[in-house]
């Protein structure tokens, strides 16, 4: 049962994963979230006391507006929209189709964009909060996660923005960077690697074969030993509700580590630590 008080939230991709348990982490703590789904299935299956679904694929504009008029015609004021939608696909920048190239991006950077324009005047009423979900990714960019790193450097970058731009008005923007979460994401990432790499041509597969195939097993290897969802949730509520919160929060070890390598090596050094960690998990024939 809601209040006139109870604080609005939107949560997109909330599906599944670090979404939904969000959703269900922000309406423990008080919140009414409007959580995006792309299907009404879905939607029932997180539907629960402060969670109302909401059908949005955020590449679809007339969804975009929708949800906008639903949280403008609301009482209740904007405390925060959190940018979690996203797909994972990966394969080498040569061999990897332009079509993947602009889907990766129309999801993971433009569809963001598009739900900030929208919600941001709802939130400089409300001095609420912006929190972009970006990634590892948007710091390092591993060998064949060009398109989905490019993306979230490209997120990264807009955050910083954005947060010099609306830091007067009383809107925080912040940044949450996930490394290994046990979610679906990667496990969907894995299968449409490998649907790409089907359709790599022989000098392409003589190439990057047995990169994939490592990229593939050490993404899993990373999702299985992460964090549960619900507790990369609680980072995130965290956020959204620190009195002075971060620019960015790590959400994991391997996070944390990684982006402190990056920050003090030298690229190259870098890049032999990555192919080293890389080596043990490719099929042992490439490796010989």
């Amino acid at each position: 049962m809601t209040t006139p008080r109870e604080p609005l939230a939107v949560v997109t991709g909330a599906s599944t994963g670090m979404g939904a348990a969000t959703a269900a982490e922000l309406a423990r703590q008080g919140f009414h979230v409007l959580a995006g789904v792309r299907r009404d299935t879905d939607g029932d299956t997180i539907r629960a006391d402060g969670v109302e679904p909401v059908i949005l694929d955020i590449t679809e504009p007339d969804q975009v507006a929708a949800l906008a008029a639903r949280v403008a015609a609301d009482h209740r004021p904007l405390a925060a929209l959190i940018n979690n939608a996203g797909i994972q696909v990966n394969g080498p920048v040569e061999a990897l189709p332009m079509a993947e190239w602009r889907r990766t991006f129309e999801v993971n950077f433009f569809g963001h964009i598009a739900m900030t324009q929208a919600l941001l005047p709802a939130l400089l009423r409300s001095k609420g909060r912006v929190l972009n979900i970006s990634s590892i990714g948007g710091k390092v960019a591993m060998p064949t996660y060009g398109a989905y790193a490019g993306a979230k450097f490209a997120l990264e970058a807009v955050s910083d923005a954005l947060r010099r731009e609306v830091a007067p008005f009383g809107v925080h923007v912040i940044v949450v960077e996930p490394g290994g979460v046990r979610t679906e994401i990667a496990h969907r990432g894995v299968a449409t690697a490998n649907h790409l790499a089907a359709q790599m041509t022989p000098d392409q597969e003589g190439r990057y074969g047995g990169l994939v195939h490592a990229i593939n097993t050490l993404m899993e290897t990373g999702t299985a030993s992460g964090l549960t969802p619900e507790a990369a949730a609680r980072i995130i509520a965290k956020a959204v509700t620190a009195r002075r919160p971060r620019t960015r929060y790590t959400i994991g070890r391997d996070a944390a580590m990684l982006i402190g390598l990056a920050r003090f090596l030298p690229d190259r050094t870098l890049d032999r630590v990555s192919a080293a960690n890389l080596r043990r998990h490719y099929p042992k024939a490439a490796a010989a």
